[in-house]
Protein backbone atom coordinates (compact mmCIF):
# COMPACT_ATOMS: atom_id res chain seq x y z
CA UNK A 1 0.00 0.00 0.00
CA UNK A 2 2.84 2.38 0.85
CA UNK A 3 4.61 1.53 -2.42
CA UNK A 4 1.44 2.37 -4.35
CA UNK A 5 1.15 5.71 -2.47
CA UNK A 6 4.83 6.46 -3.20
CA UNK A 7 4.34 5.82 -6.90
CA UNK A 8 1.33 8.16 -6.99
CA UNK A 9 3.19 10.94 -5.17
CA UNK A 10 6.25 10.50 -7.42
CA UNK A 11 3.86 10.86 -10.38
CA UNK A 12 2.51 14.13 -8.99
CA UNK A 13 6.04 15.51 -8.45
CA UNK A 14 7.12 14.58 -11.99
CA UNK A 15 3.96 16.19 -13.33
CA UNK A 16 5.02 19.36 -11.48
CA UNK A 17 8.37 19.26 -13.28
CA UNK A 18 10.55 17.68 -10.58
CA UNK A 19 13.17 15.09 -11.60
CA UNK A 20 14.13 12.09 -9.48
CA UNK A 21 17.66 11.69 -8.12
CA UNK A 22 19.20 8.60 -6.46
CA UNK A 23 21.23 10.57 -3.92
CA UNK A 24 19.18 12.38 -1.23
CA UNK A 25 22.04 14.86 -0.69
CA UNK A 26 21.61 16.14 -4.26
CA UNK A 27 17.85 16.64 -3.87
CA UNK A 28 16.10 19.98 -3.37
CA UNK A 29 12.95 18.22 -2.19
CA UNK A 30 12.90 15.08 -0.05
CA UNK A 31 9.71 13.19 0.73
CA UNK A 32 9.72 10.39 3.32
CA UNK A 33 6.73 8.07 2.98
CA UNK A 34 6.48 6.32 6.32
CA UNK A 35 5.06 3.21 7.96
CA UNK A 36 4.13 2.91 11.62
CA UNK A 37 3.04 -0.72 11.75
CA UNK A 38 6.17 -1.52 13.79
CA UNK A 39 8.28 0.65 16.00
CA UNK A 40 11.60 0.11 14.18
CA UNK A 41 10.21 1.57 10.92
CA UNK A 42 9.16 4.67 12.85
CA UNK A 43 12.60 5.09 14.46
CA UNK A 44 14.29 4.96 11.04
CA UNK A 45 12.28 8.00 9.94
CA UNK A 46 13.74 10.12 12.71
CA UNK A 47 17.32 9.11 11.96
CA UNK A 48 16.91 9.91 8.23
CA UNK A 49 15.18 13.19 9.05
CA UNK A 50 17.86 14.28 11.49
CA UNK A 51 20.52 14.15 8.79
CA UNK A 52 18.54 16.21 6.29
CA UNK A 53 17.27 18.69 8.90
CA UNK A 54 20.93 19.59 9.62
CA UNK A 55 21.55 20.08 5.91
CA UNK A 56 18.63 22.52 5.74
CA UNK A 57 20.46 24.94 8.04
CA UNK A 58 23.03 25.56 5.29
CA UNK A 59 20.57 25.05 2.39
CA UNK A 60 17.35 26.78 3.41
CA UNK A 61 15.71 26.13 0.01
CA UNK A 62 15.59 22.36 0.78
CA UNK A 63 11.96 21.18 1.10
CA UNK A 64 11.38 18.39 3.64
CA UNK A 65 8.14 16.38 3.65
CA UNK A 66 6.97 13.49 5.83
CA UNK A 67 3.91 11.62 4.58
CA UNK A 68 2.26 8.33 5.40
CA UNK A 69 1.34 6.73 8.68
CA UNK A 70 3.94 8.28 11.01
CA UNK A 71 2.88 11.71 9.70
CA UNK A 72 -0.77 10.92 10.43
CA UNK A 73 -0.02 9.50 13.87
CA UNK A 74 2.32 12.27 15.05
CA UNK A 75 0.86 15.30 13.23
CA UNK A 76 2.02 18.56 14.79
CA UNK A 77 4.20 16.64 17.25
CA UNK A 78 6.51 15.97 14.30
CA UNK A 79 6.98 19.71 13.76
CA UNK A 80 7.85 20.16 17.42
CA UNK A 81 10.41 17.38 17.16
CA UNK A 82 11.76 18.42 13.73
CA UNK A 83 10.92 22.12 13.20
CA UNK A 84 12.79 22.10 9.85
CA UNK A 85 9.90 20.16 8.26
CA UNK A 86 7.81 21.97 5.63
CA UNK A 87 4.93 19.53 5.20
CA UNK A 88 3.44 16.77 7.36
CA UNK A 89 0.79 14.89 5.41
CA UNK A 90 -1.33 11.81 6.23
CA UNK A 91 -1.93 9.02 3.69
CA UNK A 92 -5.45 10.21 2.89
CA UNK A 93 -3.97 13.43 1.45
CA UNK A 94 -1.52 11.75 -0.99
CA UNK A 95 -3.47 12.91 -4.04
CA UNK A 96 -3.47 16.52 -2.74
CA UNK A 97 0.34 16.77 -2.72
CA UNK A 98 0.50 19.46 -5.43
CA UNK A 99 -1.98 21.80 -3.68
CA UNK A 100 -0.25 21.35 -0.32
CA UNK A 101 3.17 22.02 -1.85
CA UNK A 102 1.86 25.28 -3.35
CA UNK A 103 1.06 26.39 0.22
CA UNK A 104 4.59 25.42 1.29
CA UNK A 105 6.13 27.41 -1.59
CA UNK A 106 3.99 30.36 -0.47
CA UNK A 107 5.91 30.25 2.80
CA UNK A 108 3.59 28.17 4.99
CA UNK A 109 4.47 25.21 7.20
CA UNK A 110 1.61 22.76 6.56
CA UNK A 111 0.09 19.89 8.56
CA UNK A 112 -2.58 17.92 6.68
CA UNK A 113 -3.88 15.10 8.86
CA UNK A 114 -7.61 15.83 9.09
CA UNK A 115 -9.96 13.12 7.83
CA UNK A 116 -11.15 13.82 4.28
CA UNK A 117 -12.84 12.05 1.41
CA UNK A 118 -9.94 10.70 -0.67
CA UNK A 119 -9.75 12.35 -4.08
CA UNK A 120 -9.99 10.02 -7.06
CA UNK A 121 -6.60 9.20 -8.62
CA UNK A 122 -6.23 11.58 -11.51
CA UNK A 123 -2.44 11.60 -11.59
CA UNK A 124 -0.32 9.06 -13.40
CA UNK A 125 1.84 7.19 -10.88
CA UNK A 126 5.55 6.93 -11.64
CA UNK A 127 5.48 3.14 -11.52
CA UNK A 128 8.63 1.25 -10.58
CA UNK A 129 7.78 -1.62 -12.94
CA UNK A 130 6.68 -1.69 -16.59
CA UNK A 131 5.21 -5.19 -16.20
CA UNK A 132 3.22 -5.32 -12.96
CA UNK A 133 1.21 -2.54 -11.31
CA UNK A 134 -0.53 -1.82 -8.01
CA UNK A 135 -4.12 -0.53 -8.16
CA UNK A 136 -5.84 0.73 -5.02
CA UNK A 137 -9.49 -0.31 -4.84
CA UNK A 138 -10.28 0.59 -1.21
CA UNK A 139 -8.53 2.91 1.25
CA UNK A 140 -8.68 2.78 5.05
CA UNK A 141 -9.98 0.11 7.41
CA UNK A 142 -13.01 -0.15 9.74
CA UNK A 143 -11.70 -3.15 11.68
CA UNK A 144 -10.55 -2.64 15.23
CA UNK A 145 -7.81 -5.22 15.80
CA UNK A 146 -6.43 -4.33 19.22
CA UNK A 147 -2.75 -4.37 18.13
CA UNK A 148 -3.15 -2.40 14.92
CA UNK A 149 -2.62 1.30 14.34
CA UNK A 150 -3.80 1.27 10.68
CA UNK A 151 -7.43 2.41 11.24
CA UNK A 152 -6.13 5.39 13.28
CA UNK A 153 -3.68 6.46 10.57
CA UNK A 154 -5.41 5.45 7.32
CA UNK A 155 -8.96 6.39 8.28
CA UNK A 156 -12.34 4.87 7.45
CA UNK A 157 -12.93 2.54 4.52
CA UNK A 158 -13.46 4.35 1.23
CA UNK A 159 -14.06 2.24 -1.87
CA UNK A 160 -13.31 3.54 -5.34
CA UNK A 161 -16.08 3.06 -7.90
CA UNK A 162 -15.86 -0.02 -10.16
CA UNK A 163 -15.79 2.26 -13.24
CA UNK A 164 -12.79 4.32 -12.04
CA UNK A 165 -10.88 1.12 -11.13
CA UNK A 166 -11.64 -0.44 -14.51
CA UNK A 167 -10.61 2.75 -16.35
CA UNK A 168 -7.21 2.70 -14.58
CA UNK A 169 -6.69 -0.98 -15.44
CA UNK A 170 -7.76 -0.51 -19.07
CA UNK A 171 -5.13 2.25 -19.36
CA UNK A 172 -2.51 -0.10 -17.84
CA UNK A 173 -3.41 -2.79 -20.39
CA UNK A 174 -2.98 -0.23 -23.19
CA UNK A 175 0.46 0.73 -21.79
CA UNK A 176 1.63 -2.90 -21.99
CA UNK A 177 1.24 -3.96 -18.33
CA UNK A 178 0.53 -7.67 -17.97
CA UNK A 179 -0.36 -8.02 -14.27
CA UNK A 180 -2.23 -5.92 -11.70
CA UNK A 181 -2.49 -6.37 -7.94
CA UNK A 182 -5.66 -4.91 -6.44
CA UNK A 183 -4.89 -3.36 -3.06
CA UNK A 184 -6.78 -2.72 0.14
CA UNK A 185 -5.96 -2.83 3.86
CA UNK A 186 -8.99 -5.10 4.11
CA UNK A 187 -9.78 -5.87 0.51
CA UNK A 188 -12.77 -8.13 1.18
CA UNK A 189 -14.58 -5.08 2.59
CA UNK A 190 -14.60 -3.55 -0.89
CA UNK A 191 -17.92 -1.98 -1.85
CA UNK A 192 -19.59 -2.04 1.59
CA UNK A 193 -19.62 1.77 1.60
CA UNK A 194 -20.89 2.10 -2.00
CA UNK A 195 -24.66 2.53 -2.54
CA UNK A 196 -26.89 -0.23 -3.89
CA UNK A 197 -28.10 -3.72 -2.98
CA UNK A 198 -29.25 -6.63 -5.15
CA UNK A 199 -32.79 -8.08 -5.15
CA UNK A 200 -31.64 -10.67 -2.61
CA UNK A 201 -30.42 -7.94 -0.22
CA UNK A 202 -26.72 -8.52 -0.93
CA UNK A 203 -24.37 -5.56 -1.41
CA UNK A 204 -24.36 -4.74 -5.11
CA UNK A 205 -20.62 -4.07 -5.12
CA UNK A 206 -18.36 -6.71 -3.60
CA UNK A 207 -14.79 -7.80 -4.32
CA UNK A 208 -16.23 -10.86 -6.09
CA UNK A 209 -18.42 -8.73 -8.38
CA UNK A 210 -15.44 -6.46 -9.07
CA UNK A 211 -13.28 -9.45 -10.12
CA UNK A 212 -15.94 -10.50 -12.65
CA UNK A 213 -16.14 -6.89 -13.90
CA UNK A 214 -12.36 -6.62 -14.39
CA UNK A 215 -11.73 -10.11 -15.71
CA UNK A 216 -11.89 -9.24 -19.42
CA UNK A 217 -9.67 -6.13 -19.57
CA UNK A 218 -7.61 -6.44 -22.79
CA UNK A 219 -3.86 -6.90 -22.34
CA UNK A 220 -4.03 -7.79 -18.65
CA UNK A 221 -3.08 -11.45 -18.26
CA UNK A 222 -3.02 -11.80 -14.48
CA UNK A 223 -4.93 -10.30 -11.55
CA UNK A 224 -3.95 -10.62 -7.88
CA UNK A 225 -5.44 -9.04 -4.74
CA UNK A 226 -4.33 -8.38 -1.15
CA UNK A 227 -4.83 -8.25 1.81
CA UNK A 228 -7.75 -10.48 2.80
CA UNK A 229 -9.46 -10.82 6.18
CA UNK A 230 -10.64 -14.31 7.21
CA UNK A 231 -13.83 -12.82 8.63
CA UNK A 232 -15.08 -11.81 5.18
CA UNK A 233 -13.49 -14.43 2.91
CA UNK A 234 -16.43 -16.18 1.20
CA UNK A 235 -16.91 -19.34 -0.83
CA UNK A 236 -18.41 -17.14 -3.57
CA UNK A 237 -15.05 -15.33 -3.81
CA UNK A 238 -13.15 -18.65 -3.92
CA UNK A 239 -15.48 -19.89 -6.67
CA UNK A 240 -14.87 -16.70 -8.72
CA UNK A 241 -11.08 -17.12 -8.40
CA UNK A 242 -11.42 -20.70 -9.59
CA UNK A 243 -13.71 -19.77 -12.48
CA UNK A 244 -11.92 -16.68 -13.82
CA UNK A 245 -8.75 -17.67 -15.74
CA UNK A 246 -6.88 -14.41 -15.09
CA UNK A 247 -7.10 -14.58 -11.28
CA UNK A 248 -3.86 -16.05 -9.91
CA UNK A 249 -3.95 -19.04 -7.56
CA UNK A 250 -2.30 -17.18 -4.69
CA UNK A 251 -4.10 -16.01 -1.56
CA UNK A 252 -2.67 -13.81 1.18
CA UNK A 253 -4.86 -14.33 4.25
CA UNK A 254 -3.32 -13.31 7.59
CA UNK A 255 -4.23 -15.52 10.57
CA UNK A 256 -2.08 -13.68 13.22
CA UNK A 257 -2.45 -16.43 15.86
CA UNK A 258 -3.46 -20.09 16.00
CA UNK A 259 -5.04 -19.70 19.45
CA UNK A 260 -8.70 -18.73 19.86
CA UNK A 261 -8.25 -16.81 23.13
CA UNK A 262 -5.45 -14.74 21.62
CA UNK A 263 -7.51 -14.15 18.46
CA UNK A 264 -10.34 -12.91 20.69
CA UNK A 265 -7.97 -10.59 22.60
CA UNK A 266 -6.72 -9.32 19.21
CA UNK A 267 -10.32 -8.55 18.17
CA UNK A 268 -9.97 -10.59 14.97
CA UNK A 269 -13.53 -11.95 14.90
CA UNK A 270 -12.85 -15.56 13.82
CA UNK A 271 -11.48 -18.80 15.27
CA UNK A 272 -8.58 -20.94 14.09
CA UNK A 273 -11.20 -23.54 13.06
CA UNK A 274 -12.86 -21.03 10.71
CA UNK A 275 -9.45 -20.11 9.27
CA UNK A 276 -8.66 -23.78 8.60
CA UNK A 277 -12.04 -24.23 6.85
CA UNK A 278 -11.24 -21.31 4.48
CA UNK A 279 -7.91 -22.89 3.50
CA UNK A 280 -9.55 -26.32 3.06
CA UNK A 281 -12.18 -24.76 0.78
CA UNK A 282 -9.53 -22.97 -1.32
CA UNK A 283 -7.61 -26.23 -1.72
CA UNK A 284 -10.82 -28.09 -2.59
CA UNK A 285 -11.35 -25.72 -5.55
CA UNK A 286 -7.65 -25.16 -6.38
CA UNK A 287 -5.42 -27.88 -4.89
CA UNK A 288 -2.25 -26.20 -6.13
CA UNK A 289 -3.06 -22.71 -4.79
CA UNK A 290 -0.32 -20.96 -2.81
CA UNK A 291 -1.28 -19.64 0.61
CA UNK A 292 0.66 -16.89 2.35
CA UNK A 293 -0.19 -15.14 5.60
CA UNK A 294 0.93 -12.91 8.47
CA UNK A 295 1.50 -14.02 12.06
CA UNK A 296 2.35 -12.23 15.31
CA UNK A 297 4.15 -13.88 18.23
CA UNK A 298 4.32 -12.58 21.78
CA UNK A 299 0.96 -10.76 21.82
CA UNK A 300 0.23 -9.59 25.41
CA UNK A 301 -0.63 -12.57 27.61
CA UNK A 302 0.44 -15.22 25.07
CA UNK A 303 1.52 -18.35 26.96
CA UNK A 304 3.88 -21.03 25.64
CA UNK A 305 0.85 -23.30 25.16
CA UNK A 306 -0.94 -20.66 23.09
CA UNK A 307 2.19 -20.13 21.00
CA UNK A 308 2.26 -23.92 20.41
CA UNK A 309 -1.23 -23.57 18.87
CA UNK A 310 0.25 -21.14 16.33
CA UNK A 311 3.05 -23.62 15.54
CA UNK A 312 0.45 -26.37 15.15
CA UNK A 313 -1.55 -24.30 12.66
CA UNK A 314 1.60 -23.56 10.61
CA UNK A 315 2.56 -27.25 10.73
CA UNK A 316 -0.91 -28.39 9.61
CA UNK A 317 -1.50 -25.86 6.83
CA UNK A 318 1.98 -25.65 5.33
CA UNK A 319 2.18 -22.07 4.09
CA UNK A 320 4.09 -21.16 0.95
CA UNK A 321 5.20 -17.99 2.69
CA UNK A 322 4.57 -16.37 6.06
CA UNK A 323 5.38 -12.83 7.17
CA UNK A 324 6.20 -13.11 10.86
CA UNK A 325 6.70 -10.44 13.50
CA UNK A 326 7.18 -10.16 17.23
CA UNK A 327 4.39 -8.07 18.75
CA UNK A 328 5.35 -4.39 18.92
CA UNK A 329 3.16 -2.02 21.03
CA UNK A 330 1.77 0.83 18.90
CA UNK A 331 0.59 4.17 20.30
CA UNK A 332 -3.16 4.55 20.75
CA UNK A 333 -3.96 0.84 20.48
CA UNK A 334 -5.69 -1.15 23.26
CA UNK A 335 -3.04 -3.91 23.23
CA UNK A 336 -0.29 -1.40 24.09
CA UNK A 337 -2.07 -0.73 27.41
CA UNK A 338 -2.53 -4.38 28.37
CA UNK A 339 -0.73 -5.25 31.60
CA UNK A 340 0.56 -8.70 30.61
CA UNK A 341 3.21 -7.72 28.02
CA UNK A 342 5.51 -10.59 27.00
CA UNK A 343 9.25 -10.15 27.63
CA UNK A 344 11.44 -9.31 24.63
CA UNK A 345 13.65 -12.43 25.02
CA UNK A 346 10.56 -14.66 24.98
CA UNK A 347 9.21 -12.90 21.87
CA UNK A 348 12.52 -13.23 20.11
CA UNK A 349 12.82 -16.94 21.00
CA UNK A 350 9.29 -17.64 19.73
CA UNK A 351 9.94 -15.69 16.54
CA UNK A 352 13.06 -17.70 15.69
CA UNK A 353 11.26 -21.00 16.39
CA UNK A 354 8.35 -19.96 14.19
CA UNK A 355 10.67 -18.79 11.38
CA UNK A 356 12.50 -22.11 11.46
CA UNK A 357 9.23 -24.02 11.06
CA UNK A 358 8.06 -21.65 8.29
CA UNK A 359 11.24 -22.25 6.26
CA UNK A 360 10.95 -26.03 6.74
CA UNK A 361 7.30 -26.12 5.62
CA UNK A 362 7.92 -23.76 2.67
CA UNK A 363 10.76 -26.02 1.49
CA UNK A 364 8.37 -28.99 1.65
CA UNK A 365 5.71 -27.06 -0.30
CA UNK A 366 8.34 -26.13 -2.91
CA UNK A 367 8.96 -29.81 -3.74
CA UNK A 368 5.77 -29.91 -5.80
CA UNK A 369 7.41 -27.66 -8.43
CA UNK A 370 10.34 -30.00 -9.15
CA UNK A 371 10.42 -30.93 -12.88
CA UNK A 372 7.12 -29.13 -13.46
CA UNK A 373 6.44 -26.71 -16.35
CA UNK A 374 5.43 -23.34 -14.88
CA UNK A 375 4.21 -20.15 -16.57
CA UNK A 376 6.49 -17.29 -15.47
CA UNK A 377 5.85 -13.58 -16.12
CA UNK A 378 9.32 -12.08 -16.67
CA UNK A 379 9.77 -8.88 -14.63
CA UNK A 380 13.49 -8.14 -14.51
CA UNK A 381 17.09 -9.28 -14.75
CA UNK A 382 18.45 -11.29 -11.83
CA UNK A 383 20.67 -8.67 -10.07
CA UNK A 384 22.95 -11.40 -8.69
CA UNK A 385 23.43 -13.20 -12.02
CA UNK A 386 22.93 -11.08 -15.12
CA UNK A 387 22.78 -14.14 -17.39
CA UNK A 388 19.41 -14.90 -15.77
CA UNK A 389 16.00 -13.21 -15.79
CA UNK A 390 13.47 -13.43 -13.00
CA UNK A 391 9.73 -13.40 -12.64
CA UNK A 392 6.88 -15.06 -10.80
CA UNK A 393 4.70 -18.09 -11.32
CA UNK A 394 0.93 -17.69 -11.03
CA UNK A 395 1.33 -18.95 -7.44
CA UNK A 396 3.75 -16.05 -6.78
CA UNK A 397 6.97 -18.12 -6.56
CA UNK A 398 10.02 -16.09 -7.55
CA UNK A 399 11.67 -17.99 -10.44
CA UNK A 400 15.08 -17.52 -12.10
CA UNK A 401 16.14 -18.88 -15.49
CA UNK A 402 18.74 -18.11 -18.19
CA UNK A 403 17.62 -15.55 -20.75
CA UNK A 404 18.04 -12.03 -22.14
CA UNK A 405 15.93 -9.40 -20.40
CA UNK A 406 15.62 -7.24 -23.53
CA UNK A 407 13.90 -10.15 -25.33
CA UNK A 408 11.82 -11.54 -22.45
CA UNK A 409 10.69 -8.65 -20.25
CA UNK A 410 6.91 -8.61 -19.88
CA UNK A 411 6.49 -11.99 -21.59
CA UNK A 412 4.80 -15.09 -20.21
CA UNK A 413 7.34 -17.90 -20.58
CA UNK A 414 7.01 -21.65 -20.01
CA UNK A 415 9.82 -22.72 -17.67
CA UNK A 416 10.84 -26.22 -16.63
CA UNK A 417 11.77 -26.17 -12.94
CA UNK A 418 15.12 -27.82 -12.26
CA UNK A 419 15.90 -26.59 -8.75
CA UNK A 420 13.61 -25.81 -5.80
CA UNK A 421 14.34 -23.78 -2.67
CA UNK A 422 12.08 -22.77 0.22
CA UNK A 423 11.06 -19.44 -1.33
CA UNK A 424 12.29 -19.50 -4.94
CA UNK A 425 12.83 -21.71 -7.98
CA UNK A 426 15.32 -22.06 -10.83
CA UNK A 427 14.60 -23.51 -14.26
CA UNK A 428 15.19 -23.38 -18.00
CA UNK A 429 12.96 -22.24 -20.85
CA UNK A 430 10.73 -25.10 -21.96
CA UNK A 431 10.70 -25.36 -25.76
Amino acid sequence: MNKADSERMAGILENMGWCYTENPDDAKLILYNTCTIRDNAEQKVYSYLGRQAKRKHSQPDLTLIVTGCVAQQEGEQLLRRVPELDLVMGPQHANRLEDLLQQVFNGEQVVATEEIHILEDITKPRRDSKVTAWVNIIYGCNERCTYCVVPNVRGKEQSRTPDSIRAEIVALGEQGYKEVTLLGQNIDAYGRDLPGVTATGRHKHTLTDLLYYLSDVPGIERIRFATSHPRYFTERLIHACHELPKICEHFHIPFQSGDNDILKAMGRGYTHEKYRRIIEKIREYMPDAAISADAIVGFPGETEEQFQNTLELVEDIGFDQLNTAAYSPRPGTPAALMQNQVEEEVKSDRLSRLNHLVATKAAERSQRYQERIEEVLVEDQNPKDTSQVMGRTRTNRLTFFPGKIEELKGKLVKVKITQVRAFSLTGTIYQ
